[in-house]
């Protein structure tokens, strides 16, 4: 389904039945075979009439009670699904006519939080061992509020495989029933977390990673976002090639909440998740927290993208190994920290320097590969901090920024463009397009880390040095990079200054192969552009993605 601004207002009947009589206990499902361990009562359906109005409904089952229909949406009460009551089966979720939403007022969780011998006892040793959540192309899945959110369990999987045509949108019920307060509203609901067995830093292995001889050390059970009480998950083990599933044309929509343990929820949570996990054309969109989050695992992500996270559109740590191919980050005009923060070493500070370099030896620090990548950020300062040139403070994280490199990462990143270059110069502030921490400078130098074929263009240029050099002075005479020399606001596309183009097209947001006040860039590999989407090239955010094009948004982007 392809929607104009918000998801059609659905009725508001099925709104009052998920989030009022379900919540009440149970009355939004309906008993489909003698319960003994739910003792809620049903008050939604006339028991004589149960044998029809299962052959009607639409609605998935968990094997005990079926979600109830109410000719639109299909409702599903904490009796069905809810932290502490896991979903055990396979359960699918249809695409319903007219525009139905899934509506759950609890969150739900498949499989279950299983650690150290019970996942033997339970005989999960890989995704596929625990149940799947499938969700058909154009399903539109709701929850209650910011309390609520999904947990994929380590052997348990999600196949959610929709097309451009119809892409599958996770959401809460007040975009579903037309009341976000904005349309960047954010902790609307909580977010998704995918947990697997990949390799995390945080855990114990003896060898190196990906040679033979590499084994687990112990147990692995690192507690996942938002793990505490009924809410508890954990990833980890040593299989990078696990799999959680498949995730494409996926939207998640409107995340983020603090939970139970201090956490703030992501877009999407990925905890050692292996690289046979399929994760393409998957958008985040205004996110309270981080977009991505990666902690560990191998698992690869091609087209991507991230429009109005207020905290790191792509978050890097604690060992992850995967690539990400063509990644479209817009930040909002007044909030958003960092395009990419990428961490090598969970837990950084309290490693010895010997500890640090036995990880890095043994492959198990993060390695990541970042490939054709657009960052726009903006100008916005943190609410509290020092404004800059005029600049509002209005950001709920960190300044708007580009790429922070740190805590003993070693990346290879090609073809990024990153443009800070908007509204607002950014001279003396934390609005830097590169930053490469002390703990990542010295791996520039041993050829342990690269940044190739990337044009970088904002005031500010970078922060910190290698090797003696400012890092853009460094970054312009290794590995063919530009860094653009501004001053004062400049707006990057062709249509508002022929001083700096780097973008054109309708919206702005497509690379142009040669600026007029830049040397040509000659982009790493073989691509004749540089960032995620070119005009002379297939535009795979076109079509399904929200936000972006003026047929399918809210508000049109703030430097158009």
């Amino acid at each position: 389904m392809i929607f104009s601004g918000s998801i059609p207002k659905l009725a508001l009947y099925g709104l009052v039945v998920g989030g009022v009589l379900v919540g009440c206990g149970g009355g939004g499902d309906i008993k489909i075979a003698p319960v003994t361990t739910d003792t809620s009562t049903d008050n939604s359906v006339n028991n004589s009439n149960n044998v029809a109005a299962a052959a009607e409904n639409p609605c998935a089952s968990n094997g005990i009670i079926q979600g109830t229909y109410d000719g639109t949406n299909c409702n599903y009460s904490t009796a069905f699904a809810d932290s502490g009551n896991n979903i055990t089966t396979d359960i699918t979720l249809v695409d319903l006519a007219n525009d139905g939403a899934h509506l759950f007022s609890g969150s739900l969780f498949i499989g279950e939080a299983h650690q150290g011998a019970e996942l033997a006892a339970a005989g999960i040793s890989e995704g596929g061992d625990g149940p799947q959540l499938t969700v058909e192309a154009g399903a539109t899945v709701a929850f209650l509020d910011n309390t609520k959110f999904v947990i994929i369990m380590r052997g348990s999987t999600i196949s959610a495989v929709g097309t451009a045509a119809a892409p599958i949108t996770f959401t809460s019920f007040s975009d579903v029933n037309g009341t976000l307060p904005s349309p960047e509203a954010v902790q609307q609901w909580g977010g998704m977390v995918i947990n697997g067995f990949g390799v995390t830093n945080k855990c114990a292995y003896t060898g190196t990673r990906g040679a033979a001889g590499f084994a687990q050390v112990g147990d692995c059970d690192v507690a996942a976002e938002g793990a505490e009480g009924l809410d508890e998950s954990y990833y980890g083990g040593a299989n990078d090639a696990d799999t959680s599933g498949r995730l494409e044309y996926f939207i998640v929509k409107h995340t983020g909440a603090q939970v139970a343990n201090g956490d703030e929820l992501n877009g999407i949570s990925f905890g050692g998740v292996g690289s046979n996990t399929v994760v393409e054309n998957v958008q985040v969109y205004a996110t309270y927290d981080d977009g991505y989050e990666f902690f560990g695992g191998a698992v690869n992500v091609t087209n991507f993208v991230a429009l109005y996270v207020n905290d790191d559109s792509i978050d890097i740590d604690e060992g992850y190994n995967g690539t990400i191919t063509n990644a479209l980050v817009i930040q909002s005009a007044t909030n958003g920290n960092r395009c990419v923060e990428a961490d090598g070493i969970g837990s950084y500070s309290s490693k010895s320097a010997v500890t640090i370099t036995d990880i890095q030896t043994r492959n198990l620090n993060s390695r990541p590969t970042i490939k054709n990548l657009t960052c726009i950020y903006s100008a916005n300062q943190k609410v509290g901090g020092t404004t800059v040139s005029g600049a509002a403070a209005t950001g709920t994280h960190d300044p708007g920024a580009g790429l922070r490199l740190r805590e003993g990462l070693w990346p290879t990143i090609e073809n990024a463009l990153v443009i800070g270059s908007f509204s607002v110069a950014e001279a003396g502030s934390d609005n830097w397009a590169i930053r490469v921490d002390d703990t990542v400078a010295d791996a520039f130098v041993a050829g342990n880390a690269s940044i190739t074929g990337s044009l970088f263009a904002a005031e500010e240029k970078s922060s910190k040095q290698i090797n003696g050099q400012d890092v853009d002075v460094y970054l312009t005479a290794n590995g063919g990079n530009v860094f653009a020399d501004i001053t004062g606001a400049v707006n990057a596309t062709a249509s508002t200054d022929t001083g700096l183009q780097l973008l054109e097209g309708t919206p702005p947001i497509y690379s142009i192969a040669a600026a007029s006040s830049l040397p040509i860039i000659t982009p790493a590999g073989s691509r004749s552009y540089t960032g995620a989407l070119s005009t002379g090239a297939t535009d795979w955010a076109a079509g399904w993605t929200y936000g972006i094009y003026s047929a399918n948004r809210g508000q049109a982007l703030w430097f158009e």
